[in-house]
């Protein structure tokens, strides 16, 4: 049995007794053995207030502190929101509510900032906005501002961010297109050590292709193969992958035309690097003997896409353009194509090889991956020109190539000849009958829309070679396999090409500024590319092409 005492008289003190009997009887709370209750004195404990005291104080303290650091840090937290910090302090420390009061107020403030009518009042201030988060909470804290004056501020901050975002993409876009039009140093050194080796070298001159094989080129039994270009890597490459592919290498007949500062390297090229069985040609444009009214065609010709190109370009400076993919397909209209004469000249093939049936046209940035044979054997149906049509996303699905994309549907001149929703043929990679060409006025119609587009002010279509041929050939284009040509590697947004897309194409084609010779292109397409550059040579490793 324990018994308490508290006594309240005398010394403050609690007196607790306890006492017990041996038993061994029922009910009763035995000792341990060895142990006898009898005569036990009773236990006594005395706790005094001085030993309560101590442990209460440091209780106590404790509790101030983190209540001191619990009010401090509501205070900081709640001075940008509240217009009373006492306030905020309430909903914090008394109640649940004010997680739920401060989203709406925060909610209503941030939706009457966005009602307001573009960006009114944001210009003007846009100047002292803060310039990052860690600005933007100094200032609302060190100035005591409501919640309305924080999104204001959100807002004009996110507004100026994303003009210089948008600014930056176009300068980017413009930056690319630049990288685009430049010859890297590799291939400068290139054509230079091949014009020094066609002066110096006997080897290097010597007549292209030997005399014994200069009847094959216009044998109409050889599959010949044309090629426009100022580009000798690129032109090697052609040659290359071609042969490569072929089942018959000793059919091809190839015949490079170029321009005459770039005569000298090619011919040096391909003098000095045989290409086995094959025949070629190299033809500068000046020992091109061509009729009168040729030659004025040609260079008026060249004299309006010039003033097409310059007129854009203008244009393009008096307007802002928001939209990033209108802004780089406008760059992309302005390619160093636009005005060169090569690209021009395919439109008088006819004339270039009057001696010639059939032919294969393949572009400088395109690789043969497959054999090209059966394509003269085609049977073009009488058209003039067959040609793959792009068909990525399924059957007159063709992102970026409908006729919408290449003319003015809104001058009524367009409209009412062309359909608007009408996929456009791919060049590049084209089979041509020239006999067929011959009989038509393909050529003429493709300089009276050059008038037209001259006298209408140049608002037809964008700059390129490629808009008036469209016009010139409605009606004489014979549709492929879309799996002869693969186009568009040259963008940066390859769309619906997969690699086994890529690996079943006879010729893949690197339209577009990424060209595979330049360092913007994606590294896994260019190797389709770089892998026919034939890294042994003397001249490409001195000049350090492709590291």
């Amino acid at each position: 049995m324990m018994k308490f005492y508290i006594s309240a008289t005398g010394i403050k003190k609690l007196t607790i007794s306890s006492s017990a009997a041996v038993s061994s009887g029922r009910g009763g709370v035995g000792l341990p053995v060895g142990m006898k209750g009898k005569g036990l004195p009773p236990v006594t404990r005395r706790i005094s207030h001085r030993t309560l005291l101590l442990p209460a104080v440091l209780v106590l303290g404790l509790l101030l502190t983190l209540l001191f650091f619990r009010i401090t840090f509501i205070m900081l937290e709640s001075a940008a929101f509240c217009s009373s910090p006492i306030g905020c302090l309430g909903w914090r420390i008394f109640g649940g509510s004010d997680s739920t009061r401060l989203r709406e107020e925060l909610m209503r403030a941030l939706l009457e900032v966005t009602n307001i009518d573009g960006d009114n009042g944001i210009e003007r201030s846009s100047t002292s906005l803060p310039s990052s988060f860690n600005d933007l909470v100094k200032d609302m804290t060190s100035n005591g501002q409501d919640i309305k004056a924080f999104a204001f501020k959100t807002k004009a901050m996110i507004m100026k961010m994303e003009q210089m975002v948008e600014s930056a993409r176009q300068s980017e876009s413009i930056f690319w297109h630049l990288a685009s039009h430049g010859v890297p140093k590799g291939i400068h050194c290139l054509s230079l050590k091949l014009a020094e080796e066609y002066a110096e070298n006997a080897a290097a001159r010597s007549r292209l292709p030997s005399p014994q094989y200069v009847s094959h080129l216009i044998d109409p039994s050889f599959h010949h193969v044309v090629l426009l270009t100022d580009n000798v890597l690129a032109a090697s490459v052609v040659v290359s992958s071609t042969i490569k592919s072929s089942s018959i290498p000793e059919r091809l007949a190839f015949h490079i035309v170029t321009d005459k500062k770039t005569y000298t390297a090619m011919h040096a090229w391909f003098a000095v690097n045989s290409v086995n069985s094959a025949v070629l040609e190299v033809r500068g444009l000046h020992q091109y003997d061509w009729p009168h009214e040729v030659n004025i065609g040609i260079k008026e010709m060249i004299e309006i896409h010039r003033l097409i190109c310059s007129h854009k370009l203008d244009s393009m400076k008096m307007e802002n353009i928001p939209n990033k993919y209108e802004h780089e397909k406008d760059l992309q209209h302005l390619r160093p194509s636009c005005t060169s004469l090569l690209n021009h000249l395919r439109i008088y093939i006819p004339e270039l090889f009057p001696n010639l049936n059939k032919i294969v046209f393949l572009d400088d940035d395109t690789v043969v991956q497959h054999d090209l044979s059966s394509l003269w054997e085609l049977d073009l149906n009488g058209k003039v020109v067959g040609a793959a049509f792009d068909s990525s996303c399924g059957d007159d699905c063709c992102p970026g190539r409908k006729y919408k994309d290449y003319f003015n549907f809104t001058s009524p001149i367009i409209s009412s000849k062309l359909d608007y929703d009408r996929c456009g043929w791919l060049c590049g990679m084209n089979i041509f009958d020239l006999q067929a060409w011959r009989k038509t006025n393909i050529t003429a119609t493709y300089h009276h829309w050059l008038k037209l587009n001259l006298n209408s002010g140049f608002e037809l279509w964008n700059p390129g070679a490629f808009p008036p041929s469209l016009i010139a050939f409605e009606g004489h284009v014979h549709r492929i396999d879309p799996s002869w040509h693969i186009a568009g590697l040259g963008y940066r947004s390859i769309i619906n090409v997969t690699q086994s897309v890529l690996e079943d194409g006879a010729v893949v084609h690197f339209s577009g500024p990424a060209k595979p010779w330049l360092e913007i292109g994606a590294p896994e397409i260019r190797s389709l590319w770089s892998r026919h550059v034939n890294m042994s040579n003397e001249f490409i490793r001195k000049c350090g092409i492709m590291e």
